[in-house]
Protein backbone atom coordinates (compact mmCIF):
# COMPACT_ATOMS: atom_id res chain seq x y z
CA UNK A 1 0.00 0.00 0.00
CA UNK A 2 1.44 3.46 -0.93
CA UNK A 3 0.11 7.21 -0.79
CA UNK A 4 -1.79 8.21 -3.75
CA UNK A 5 -0.10 11.28 -6.14
CA UNK A 6 -1.20 13.68 -8.43
CA UNK A 7 0.66 16.37 -9.58
CA UNK A 8 3.31 15.51 -7.29
CA UNK A 9 0.97 15.84 -4.07
CA UNK A 10 -0.85 13.68 -1.89
CA UNK A 11 -4.54 13.38 -2.56
CA UNK A 12 -6.51 13.83 0.37
CA UNK A 13 -9.37 11.18 1.03
CA UNK A 14 -11.97 13.90 2.31
CA UNK A 15 -12.01 13.02 5.58
CA UNK A 16 -8.63 14.36 6.95
CA UNK A 17 -6.89 11.78 5.88
CA UNK A 18 -4.29 10.55 2.63
CA UNK A 19 -5.53 8.22 -0.07
CA UNK A 20 -4.00 4.91 -0.74
CA UNK A 21 -3.22 3.21 -3.75
CA UNK A 22 -2.22 -0.55 -3.86
CA UNK A 23 -1.55 -3.46 -6.28
CA UNK A 24 -1.98 -2.51 -9.94
CA UNK A 25 -2.85 1.18 -9.11
CA UNK A 26 0.55 1.61 -6.58
CA UNK A 27 2.91 0.21 -8.88
CA UNK A 28 1.60 2.40 -11.96
CA UNK A 29 2.48 5.05 -9.51
CA UNK A 30 5.63 3.67 -9.33
CA UNK A 31 6.49 3.28 -12.31
CA UNK A 32 5.76 6.35 -13.86
CA UNK A 33 7.66 8.24 -11.08
CA UNK A 34 10.69 6.16 -12.54
CA UNK A 35 9.87 6.72 -16.00
CA UNK A 36 10.07 10.83 -15.19
CA UNK A 37 12.88 11.11 -13.03
CA UNK A 38 16.58 11.62 -14.12
CA UNK A 39 18.43 8.65 -13.99
CA UNK A 40 21.60 9.96 -11.94
CA UNK A 41 19.21 13.49 -10.70
CA UNK A 42 19.58 12.25 -6.68
CA UNK A 43 23.35 11.99 -5.73
CA UNK A 44 22.44 9.08 -2.71
CA UNK A 45 20.14 7.03 -5.57
CA UNK A 46 21.94 7.20 -8.91
CA UNK A 47 20.39 4.30 -10.80
CA UNK A 48 16.93 5.50 -10.24
CA UNK A 49 15.10 6.89 -12.82
CA UNK A 50 15.36 7.08 -16.61
CA UNK A 51 17.72 8.50 -19.33
CA UNK A 52 14.19 8.96 -21.29
CA UNK A 53 15.10 12.77 -21.23
CA UNK A 54 17.99 11.72 -23.56
CA UNK A 55 15.67 11.31 -26.53
CA UNK A 56 15.01 14.08 -28.50
CA UNK A 57 19.04 14.55 -28.79
CA UNK A 58 18.93 11.15 -30.53
CA UNK A 59 17.99 10.44 -34.05
CA UNK A 60 14.60 10.05 -35.21
CA UNK A 61 14.98 6.43 -36.58
CA UNK A 62 16.60 5.21 -32.84
CA UNK A 63 14.39 6.52 -30.41
CA UNK A 64 11.72 3.71 -30.18
CA UNK A 65 14.67 1.20 -29.54
CA UNK A 66 16.10 3.41 -27.13
CA UNK A 67 12.64 4.47 -25.32
CA UNK A 68 12.18 0.68 -24.59
CA UNK A 69 15.75 0.39 -23.59
CA UNK A 70 15.78 3.10 -21.31
CA UNK A 71 12.53 2.41 -19.56
CA UNK A 72 13.10 -1.30 -18.71
CA UNK A 73 16.35 0.12 -17.57
CA UNK A 74 14.75 2.53 -15.47
CA UNK A 75 12.30 -0.66 -14.32
CA UNK A 76 14.26 -3.12 -13.98
CA UNK A 77 14.39 -3.53 -10.29
CA UNK A 78 10.51 -3.55 -9.78
CA UNK A 79 8.66 -7.31 -11.35
CA UNK A 80 7.38 -6.16 -14.40
CA UNK A 81 8.43 -6.90 -18.29
CA UNK A 82 9.05 -4.30 -20.63
CA UNK A 83 7.08 -5.86 -23.66
CA UNK A 84 7.24 -2.09 -26.01
CA UNK A 85 7.40 1.43 -26.43
CA UNK A 86 5.59 3.85 -28.67
CA UNK A 87 6.72 6.98 -29.34
CA UNK A 88 4.21 10.26 -30.15
CA UNK A 89 4.82 13.74 -31.17
CA UNK A 90 2.92 16.70 -30.07
CA UNK A 91 2.51 19.76 -32.37
CA UNK A 92 4.73 21.75 -30.24
CA UNK A 93 7.50 19.26 -30.35
CA UNK A 94 7.11 17.28 -27.36
CA UNK A 95 7.92 13.87 -27.14
CA UNK A 96 5.68 11.45 -25.96
CA UNK A 97 5.95 7.92 -24.91
CA UNK A 98 3.87 5.31 -24.08
CA UNK A 99 5.73 1.94 -22.01
CA UNK A 100 3.31 -1.62 -22.09
CA UNK A 101 4.37 -3.30 -19.30
CA UNK A 102 3.30 -6.79 -17.91
CA UNK A 103 3.03 -7.37 -14.02
CA UNK A 104 2.06 -10.91 -13.02
CA UNK A 105 0.33 -11.75 -16.25
CA UNK A 106 -1.81 -8.67 -16.53
CA UNK A 107 -0.91 -5.90 -19.27
CA UNK A 108 -0.60 -2.42 -18.09
CA UNK A 109 0.12 1.15 -19.45
CA UNK A 110 2.34 4.05 -18.55
CA UNK A 111 2.44 7.32 -20.84
CA UNK A 112 4.63 10.10 -19.62
CA UNK A 113 5.92 13.45 -21.85
CA UNK A 114 9.27 14.24 -22.62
Amino acid sequence: MALMLRDGDYVPDGAGGLRTVEGAEALLQEVLFRLQARRGGLPFLPRLGSRLYLLPREKPGARAALARQYAAEALEELDVSVDRAELTEGGDGTLGVRVYLTWRGEPLQAEVEI
